[in-house]
């Protein structure tokens, strides 16, 4: 690809990430990380294969980054992630130091990034990534709706 990857170009990697999940039967959420225009991390959800509350895409993600750049810290890195994160995910991203975060669905139940509350502008924390909301929201949010569509129909046939 020639040029400068936009946040929309970095957001489909992350949707990938999701429909692996996807065909896993996880919750279909993707995570990208990138540094300095490159992909260091991805990750979607491993909740059901690890049998783990914490194996969200977007911890996965930063655990991938931190051994790839061999620090905790994740300055100067970008999360690309397919949904909102929920308390936890938004706890890592400050501990991590991401600088900038860029979600595509909002969370209006679980999201900690501006829709249920928003983590690091409302509390007086050490640290805030730069925040971009809804980049790919209608592709984002899609994949999803259609994976709670067929688990409730599944369910149904049961």
């Amino acid at each position: 690809m020639k040029g400068k990857r936009t946040d929309e170009d970095f957001m489909r990697i992350a949707l990938q990430e999701a429909e692996k999940a996807y065909a896993a039967d996880e919750v279909p959420i993707g995570a990208v990380i990138v540094k300095d225009g490159v992909v260091i991390a991805r990750a979607h959800n491993e909740k059901e294969k690890r049998n783990s509350a914490v194996r969200h895409a977007e911890i996965v993600a930063i655990e991938k980054a931190t051994k790839k750049v061999g620090n905790w810290w994740l300055e100067g890195c970008s999360l690309y992630v397919t949904l909102e994160p929920c308390a936890m995910c938004a706890g890592a991203i400050v501990n991590s130091r991401l600088d900038r975060v860029v979600y595509g669905a909002p969370d209006l139940r679980y999201g900690f990034l501006g829709s249920l509350a928003d983590l690091p502008a409302d509390y007086p924390l050490n640290h805030r990534p730069q925040e971009t909301r809804g980049v790919l929201a209608e592709e984002c949010g899609a994949l999803l709706t259609s994976f709670f569509r067929g688990k409730r129909e599944q369910k149904k046939k049961n």
